[in-house]
């Protein structure tokens, strides 16, 4: 939770006022302040105890969004019903015969990690748990996305898993939905199996079903409070976070076996999403993908031991924990044509990701859609122009 240190408050304003203008701006505890206010007034000493008291209560409370503000993008577009409601993740397919994706383009925030054979599977994060698209094709995961997922206390949606760690997915205690054991939220694209698509490539979720599927199991839907702030340390609104590093117009990120590439677009202000050369299309909209933020965070990622069982040949063991003095837990931010070296850091299975400039301090993000992808150490080259190739 991002904490913010209040107002000052003087006797006088305390004694006038139900609820300080200060505290109304911030939207952080409500009307909780005053009644907690309210209930020690006359235990405290004086002006300056009770600054400290509220002072206190706001570090220990998370910043809650603004009206109707979307915690993944910072933006305030979201539907009214969906303010304090638990996000969904989405395991989704991105090998190359699996292109196009469909409604991947709706996604608020996109991870890209590194899965067996070298190749990368995304996560994809949506705010409105009640506004989910037709999505195709899903997949199955690995133990490090759902360390990922947690820290937005989402619904997780998957076709599948590595029954290998299966103690790993249990102690997390996954609020999950598997395509494996529901056929009510899940299915397959009759249109691309005809089309000649194989059926781990023409996995659908019918994102219109998962809130009466969700309706009917009881399960819980407003978000718990430990994650009602933003999920990321966004700009204020009105401001653009030009990040302090070189000019960056083209990144080539290689991880082994898959490739992304993105291209800046001066015009729009964002990174246009490539994979393996070509352009990542939406194949619904049509349109490719594009993001305000891009994330290049470097990892130690290893082989697993073939001789563990025989399922887990070929995965990887993907470090998505560590603090920003590790060798591991350095990247790139790159936004508004540049890029800035950082260090990143996560404290375990439940916190977010936090970036970090070289001098340590936290940085921001512009609000918009962000794409995160967890890679090789140094797999990033990144340029001040974009290759004749890419520009289309």
């Amino acid at each position: 939770a991002i904490m913010l240190m209040v107002c000052t408050l003087t006797g006088a304003s305390f004694a006038a006022e139900e609820e300080s203008e200060e505290a109304k701006e911030l939207s952080v505890v409500n009307s909780r302040v005053d009644e907690l206010l309210e209930a020690v007034a006359d235990e405290l000493p004086g002006a300056d105890a009770v600054e400290t008291y509220v002072e206190q209560i706001y570090e220990e409370s998370p910043v809650q969004m603004q009206g109707n503000e979307n915690p993944l993008t910072g933006l305030d577009d979201l539907d009214p019903q969906a303010v304090g409601k638990r996000p969904v993740a989405v395991m989704i397919n991105n090998h190359k015969d699996n292109y196009p994706q469909y409604n991947i383009g709706k996604a608020d925030v996109i991870f890209e990690v590194v899965v067996e054979h070298d190749l990368t599977r995304f996560m994809a994060l949506f705010a409105d748990y009640q506004n989910i698209p037709y999505l195709v094709s899903v997949r199955s995961y690995r133990y490090y996305f759902p360390a990922i997922s947690e820290a937005f206390d989402a619904f997780y949606i998957h076709w599948g898993e590595d029954q290998t760690m299966m103690w790993y997915y249990e102690e997390l205690g996954l609020d999950s939905y598997d395509g494996l054991s529901n056929d009510y939220i899940f299915g397959r694209d009759q249109e691309r199996m005809d089309n000649g698509y194989g059926a781990e490539h023409a996995s659908c979720l019918y994102g219109d079903r998962l809130p009466l599927q969700i309706a009917e199991d009881g399960k819980r839907t407003d978000i718990d409070p430990e994650y009602a702030g933003p999920a990321f340390n966004f700009v204020p609104f009105g401001t653009v976070n030009v990040p302090d590093g070189n000019d960056c117009s083209f990144a080539y990120i290689d991880y082994r076996n898959q490739t992304t590439q993105l291209t800046y677009d001066p015009e729009t202000g964002k990174y246009m999403k490539w994979a393996l050369e070509e352009p990542q299309i939406d194949g619904i909209s049509g349109e490719q993908l594009s993001f305000e933020n891009v994330l290049i965070l470097y990892t130690d990622i290893q082989d697993r031991d073939e001789d563990e069982q025989e399922k887990a040949a070929n995965r990887k063991w993907v470090q998505v924990l560590g603090q920003p003095t590790d060798a591991h837990t350095t990247g790139y931010y790159l936004s508004e044509g540049k890029a800035q070296p950082i260090r990143w850091a996560k404290d375990d299975e439940w916190d977010n990701f936090r970036f970090y400039d070289l001098n340590g301090e936290e940085i921001m993000l512009n609000r918009g859609k962000t794409y995160i992808t967890i890679t090789y150490l140094d797999s990033a080259q990144l340029y001040d122009t974009i290759p004749q190739e890419y520009i289309r």
